[in-house]
């Protein structure tokens, strides 16, 4: 499979523009599943052998998913968790939470949505992260679509209103972040190392975007599960549940949603593999 020319096609991303195909990428997403070498070898083979030019990126999702599903549906379901993550929507306050839940693994004190006085007027600021005594405020940018990245007027916006915060009478030294379940464009990556605002994305920066805190804290939102409905989701979204721990520290948050104790169990079986995973290097 390493062999194959499978690099002469081009696909068709969700933003419309063309790329060339990289099997090393879609490799590294499935080992991130933790289905290991030999079954993501195997999907890998499937998958460019239905390859032609201008398929879309979602259309190579949907069979490299349904592969993985065969072999174990959490396996599929974390190669999944970017489609998982936009199902949080339509509302961004259940991303925010996730967000602020990756800071706190990284020992952050985190507070959420403060409204603060700046210079000028008030903001209300998606988290406020405290650590070692200094201060970082965060702001969230959810997109329900994909396709849709940060271009430099999100930094942009964002930076001038922390400045107005970090401008009042008192501030103490800050430093600001932007977090997207997107990606942010080269502009804003650039206006962002050029006024020392942090940048979060799915996968930026490199091996430690969005995406791999993921991974590495199980940070995982309840949306990640292919045997909740839609509907179900929702509900406990709009509850305040966020997270696929919350689910198995609480099973009976499943009973109030009048799933039957048969769904409950395959429920609760796919979150513990999902959770309790650790990826196979063979």
């Amino acid at each position: 499979m390493r062999n194959a020319n499978t690099s002469r096609y081009q696909i068709r991303k969700n933003s419309g523009e063309l790329a060339t195909f990289s099997a090393e990428k879609l490799r590294r997403s499935l080992l991130k599943s933790g289905a290991g070498v030999e079954v993501a070898e195997n999907v890998l083979r499937e998958v460019s052998r239905e390859l032609y030019d201008g398929i879309t990126t979602r259309e190579i999702y949907r069979k490299a998913f349904n592969l993985l599903h065969g072999h174990g549906s959490h396996f599929a379901c974390r190669y999944s968790l970017k489609k998982a993550i936009y199902e949080m929507g339509p509302s961004g306050f259940p991303f925010e939470k996730l967000v602020g839940y990756i800071f706190q693994k990284k020992n952050y004190k985190v507070q959420w949505n403060q409204v603060l006085q700046g210079r000028c007027v008030t903001h209300e600021v998606d988290l406020v992260l405290e650590k070692d005594r200094k201060t970082a405020f965060v702001e969230c940018k959810f997109h329900s679509e994909e396709g849709r990245n940060c271009d430099v007027k999100v930094p942009l916006y964002i930076h001038s209103r922390f400045e107005d915060i970090s401008q009042r009478s008192g501030a103490q030294k800050y430093s600001g972040w932007v977090v997207t379940n997107t990606r942010f464009t080269l502009d804003a990556l650039e206006y962002g190392k050029c006024v020392e605002l942090s940048l979060l994305s799915w996968d930026y920066p490199k091996a430690k975007g969005l995406k791999d805190l993921a991974d590495q804290f199980k940070i995982y939102p309840i949306t990640v599960s292919s045997l909740l409905s839609a509907e179900e989701k929702q509900s406990l979204l709009e509850k305040g549940h966020v997270l696929a721990s919350e689910i198995l520290q609480h099973p009976e948050l499943l009973r109030k949603e009048k799933i039957s104790i048969e769904r409950k169990e395959r429920i609760i079986k796919e979150l513990q593999k999902i959770m309790h995973h650790e990826n196979r290097k063979n």
